[in-house]
């Protein structure tokens, strides 16, 4: 899509660095140069208003990225790309079955109502929970990759979605400010809510994690 705008060498464009290093690589095969922007702490989506503080004389593009099953704020994204004259791109999720959607979001609705010392995501905006991602604060014991160890070994398949954000990588270093994405990397951690789990299943996650939130110490 960039090579059909005819995006190449000389111009920038605007991406997350909080996963999809793909999308920074097809910037770069383009022969254009990717450009960091923060997210929004809520949605893990691109935040518009970092999105327009990044944008200069060569930028000539945005690519949103919809995360985990919620949707970038494309409206407000639009108009940014409507004031600049730049073209917004979005890199959506793969879809999938109704039925299979309605069950992770029974699955995710139990987990909003029982865990206890994560921040359970909010689920605006037809939040479709391709990842329950919870935020597991650092300033207390055990931080976020203590309590990933800890739930696996109760039998909890949890996988940290973003290990290395992608302004961290050699290949596309950069020194810029991304504070929601460096805490986004630090904090998160997804929570299986796939269709085939049982109430046992559920029942499980839930102890295994209240067990070890009780550790935390406040960070709301």
């Amino acid at each position: 899509m960039l090579r059909a705008a005819d995006i190449g060498v000389g111009d920038e464009v605007v991406v997350p660095a909080f996963g999809n290093v793909e999308v920074a690589e097809a910037v770069t095969l383009a022969g254009a140069l990717p450009v960091f922007a923060d997210i929004d702490a809520v949605t893990y989506c691109l935040d518009p208003s970092a999105v327009e503080a990044a944008i200069t004389p060569r930028t000539a593009a945005v690519v949103a990225v919809h995360r985990f099953g919620r949707p970038a704020d494309i409206l407000r994204l639009h108009g940014v790309g409507q004031r600049h004259g730049l073209l917004v791109l979005e890199q959506a999720e793969s879809e999938s079955p109704y039925d299979e959607v309605a069950q992770r979001r029974q699955r995710a609705a139990y987990l909003d109502g029982k865990l206890r010392g994560v921040r359970t995501p909010d689920g605006g905006d037809g939040h479709t929970y391709q990842q329950y991602v919870v935020r597991v604060p650092g300033n207390g014991r055990p931080d976020r990759d203590a309590f990933a160890r800890a739930v696996r070994a109760k039998g909890v398949d949890c996988r940290v979605p973003v290990k290395t954000p992608v302004h961290r990588l050699p290949e596309f270093r950069r020194c810029v400010s991304l504070p929601e994405t460096e805490r986004a990397s630090d904090e998160t951690l997804a929570l299986p809510v796939d269709a085939l789990l049982t109430k046992r299943d559920m029942q499980r996650t839930v102890a295994a994690c209240n067990a070890l939130g009780g550790l935390l110490q406040p960070a709301f």
